[in-house]
């Protein structure tokens, strides 16, 4: 991989650790707002109130850096309050003009709280502002610099009209509060996320070199397991409009662009479950596609990687990032962390399977434990 995409694709990895440190939970939503960035798509983070979606939303665009616009929607939100007020100066000369500084026309990075919430005239135009980076108003036509939309909703909507502006938004998120056995961890990084300031890490620049590189990615390494996997998803009655078909793609070439390489293969197919739209067809999804996940894998998403397909390949950088995590702390870590990793290592791998870079740590995480006792 050429050195300025590869030095982009690492900084992507820094920026997820940054934005979600003390964020217990988060890092899959961190890491799928990046994924949607560099393929210029768009994420519907679906979940109940305080579940910190906002909250890693800020963070990453704090890591990104770029213009950053945030609104709450509500039944009688205007559309001035998105998108700007008429020019009065203007349209004293009978020209309909509207004011677009600081507002959402001009922002890089986009979340929309209770996004459903917005009025007809809103969604329409946000329509054109999401698929076609495109704002229409009267005379004004701005290009958006768009490179990611959040929306944020505590469900899925019933009416048609609402869902068909849902189904716009390619990738679909669902969380969930933190559980009962991560609350302490929940506590303790809450209380330490609040006290340290975001650091920026990534501009759009990084980005900018990603997206440029997406159409120089080879996918014909991939297409036939993607073809394979819809005809098995529409075999079990799960079906996908061809639009959002032919857009995973661009997920799975950023995916791979991600991953370290201009070349897709099968371990970029992962992207495909997020495309699913509800969390039913998701899980139903992950069980019928288990064969063509099985080498899903990736160094800098792994999180995302991991809870899409539920899969041991898809554990192996988390792990390889937590032992040498350990490996690397001035303060060697508690011996009851040293057994959970190598309980967790030889769980999901045998003598036969073992990757050799998780074999290398795996026996310097083992010699720790011994010299600790």
């Amino acid at each position: 991989m050429p050195c300025p995409l590869h030095h982009a694709a690492a900084q992507i990895r820094l920026a997820v650790r940054a934005a979600t440190e003390g964020l217990v939970g988060r890092e899959q939503l961190a890491e799928l707002i990046m994924l949607a960035a560099v393929a210029q798509e768009h994420i519907l983070v679906v979940g109940p109130p305080g579940t910190a979606k906002s909250a890693v939303v800020r963070r990453v665009a704090q890591c990104m850096g770029g213009r950053y616009f945030e609104y709450l929607l509500g039944r009688f939100t205007e559309p001035s309050e998105l998108f700007g007020t008429v020019d009065l100066n203007k349209l004293r000369e009978g020209t309909v003009e509207t004011d677009t500084r600081g507002m959402l026309p001009e922002a890089d990075i986009v979340f929309l709280d209770e996004v459903f919430l917005g009025s007809t005239a809103i969604l329409n135009t946000l329509l054109g502002v999401l698929n076609e980076r495109r704002f229409r108003r009267g005379h004004t036509q701005v290009h958006c610099p768009l490179r990611v939309c959040v929306g944020a909703a505590n469900g899925l909507p019933e009416d048609e009209s609402l869902a068909a502006f849902g189904d716009r938004f390619l990738l679909h998120l669902f969380v969930d509060a933190v559980p009962d056995n991560q609350l302490e961890a929940m506590l303790a990084g809450g209380w330490q996320s609040e006290q340290r300031p975001v650091p920026h890490l990534l501009g759009m620049a990084e980005l900018d070199t990603l997206g440029r590189a997406l159409k120089d990615v080879d996918l014909a390494g991939v297409r036939p397991a993607l073809v394979q996997a819809i005809r098995r998803l529409r075999e079990a009655g799960i079906q996908l409009s061809d639009r959002r078909i032919v857009k995973s793609q661009r997920l799975i070439a950023a995916a791979a662009l991600l991953r370290g390489q201009l070349q897709a293969s099968e371990a970029d197919l992962w992207p495909l479950l997020y495309v699913l739209p509800t969390r039913e067809i998701q899980q139903n999804g992950r069980e019928l596609l288990q064969a063509q996940l099985g080498q899903c894998t990736n160094s800098h998403l792994f999180s995302a990687v991991e809870e899409a397909t539920q899969q041991p390949m898809a554990r192996l950088h988390r792990l390889l990032e937590t032992a040498q995590d350990y490996l690397d702390r001035s303060e060697p870590p508690a011996s009851a962390q040293l057994e959970a990793l190598l309980r967790e290592i030889d769980a999901n791998f045998n003598s036969q399977t073992l990757p050799a870079p998780l074999h290398e740590v795996r026996g310097r995480v083992a010699q720790l434990l011994t010299s600790q006792a």
